[in-house]
């Protein structure tokens, strides 16, 4: 036995080794920036320790939830700083975990209903709305603040009605809402905060005068690891809080809505799986095929979190390459800002930002498509701020013809300034120096309006 054990161990090393050679031929030499080179928005950056995890998860051949997904849950908790973590498929399917947990009948008075409304902004990512949607419930909108991008916490009070039950809304590219304000009216409302962190890993807030990740002021906080964001999985999400009911449930809504939260590959967990009721079911009837709500199979396979383990050591490099990268674009446009808006972060905020945000100005000499056309034909990749206003989108006509739906508070005037005069460039940890000034060149010589 021990013969075997030693053979198996010698020929899982070999296979890691010869991954790590195939790593090194493959991706371990990086081209030099030349003017005109592709220069993407975003990208993932990874080394040998990711082939290593990967080849060594592939070798257990478990394929669904396991070990890396269990460690993964656990050093991802320490690190943001909260109780529970739960690995999801890819970060829509955690923002529709963190909505539909909201509406267990476990919650009692506090349950999410059809109909009841969520506070957000239409200058939003489309899967931070469509949870609320597709269950039935209204999505609210206010508008956003320049040049933040982020909530207007004004208009909060003028959005409150006697349905509102919950704020679900994200940090922008990185620039963390007002947390203080949101947080201290859901409190005063007795709302959830949903915090849809997928673009913001890394980023901090300074709540009453102590600094805190991004993601875990509110009542549940979700992330993205697909490749342009903060870290990958290649697809994969995660949904986290400290309240273990809502960790229980966001668990049921991904494991097939199942009432047993035994881990994968394990049982009777709670000792009572044969000695329980439920329902009109029989009495003993099998825990683990008892469901208590409509669900779904939302988990990520093993392999994904074995890539993500390795890359949540990178974070904190990540983090401050990309701090660094905004700063250079910030300081290489100073003195543009007669003709754009440059960002700005929200007070007592330390961003983790996901890119580098321009709006046109009137009078600028230019419109938006000029400038994006003249920075791709350059080999500048740029992006719009995603939905730029989402409900102008094919997805709400139906909507929009009957009246019903979602409500509009007061005017979207800089969500509709967005749509029309904004987009972004890239501030991912793989860009160099070259690429940067390059990029700033290419913005500093437009042929702006005097």
């Amino acid at each position: 036995m021990g013969d075997t054990k030693t053979q198996e161990k010698e020929l899982r090393e070999q296979a890691i080794q010869a991954a790590i050679r195939y790593h090194e031929f493959k991706h371990g030499h990086k081209k030099t920036f030349a003017a005109g080179d592709r220069i993407p928005y975003a990208g993932r950056v990874f080394d040998e320790k990711e082939i290593s995890n990967l080849i060594d998860s592939s070798l257990d051949f478990w394929l669904t939830t396991g070990r890396y997904a269990e460690r993964f849950e656990s050093e991802f908790a320490e690190f943001i700083g909260v109780e529970h973590c739960s690995l999801t498929n890819s970060g829509s399917s955690a923002n529709l975990l963190a909505f539909m947990a909201l509406t267990s009948p476990k919650l009692g008075e506090r349950r999410i209903l059809p109909g009841d409304e969520v506070i957000s902004v239409a200058a939003a990512f489309p899967t931070t709305i469509a949870p609320i949607i597709q269950y039935g419930a209204v999505p609210v909108f206010v508008d956003v603040t320049l040049p933040t991008y982020n909530i207007d916490v004004t208009q909060l009070e003028a959005a409150l009605s006697a349905r509102t039950k919950a704020i679900m809304v994200a940090h922008t590219l990185g620039n963390p809402f007002d947390l203080a304000a949101v947080r201290t009216f859901c409190d005063k409302h007795d709302l959830w905060l949903v915090e849809d962190n997928c673009d913001a890993l890394g980023s901090r807030y300074c709540l009453n005068g102590i600094w805190h990740n991004t993601g875990i002021i509110g009542h549940i906080g979700t992330s993205s690891f697909y490749p342009p964001h903060h870290m990958t999985m290649g697809e994969g999400g995660a949904v986290y809080t400290n309240d273990t009911t809502l960790k229980r449930l966001v668990e049921s809504f991904r494991d097939w809505g199942r009432d047993c939260w035994c881990p994968s590959g394990r049982d009777n967990t709670c000792g009572n799986r044969f000695t329980q009721q439920f329902g009109e079911l029989p009495y003993g009837y099998d825990h683990k095929y008892v469901y208590s709500h409509f669900g779904y199979n939302l988990k990520v396979t093993d392999m994904q979190a074995a890539i993500g383990c390795a890359q949540l050591e990178k974070v904190p490099g990540f983090t401050e390459a990309r701090k660094r990268n905004w700063r250079l674009l910030r300081d290489g446009l100073a003195g543009l800002e007669e003709h754009f808006i440059l960002p700005e972060a929200t007070a007592d905020s330390d961003p983790s930002w996901f890119g580098f945000l321009l709006t046109v100005r009137e009078g600028a000499g230019l419109r938006r498509d000029q400038v994006v056309n003249r920075l791709e034909s350059r080999g500048i990749q740029t992006r719009m701020l995603f939905a730029g206003n989402l409900v102008k989108h094919p997805c709400f006509d139906e909507m929009r013809a009957s009246g019903n739906g979602y409500r509009i508070v007061g005017e979207l005037a800089n969500t509709d300034r967005i749509m029309c005069d904004t987009f972004w460039i890239g501030v991912y940890p793989g860009m160099t120096d070259g690429m940067l000034e390059y990029m700033i060149e290419q913005l500093r010589t437009l042929p702006l309006k005097a």
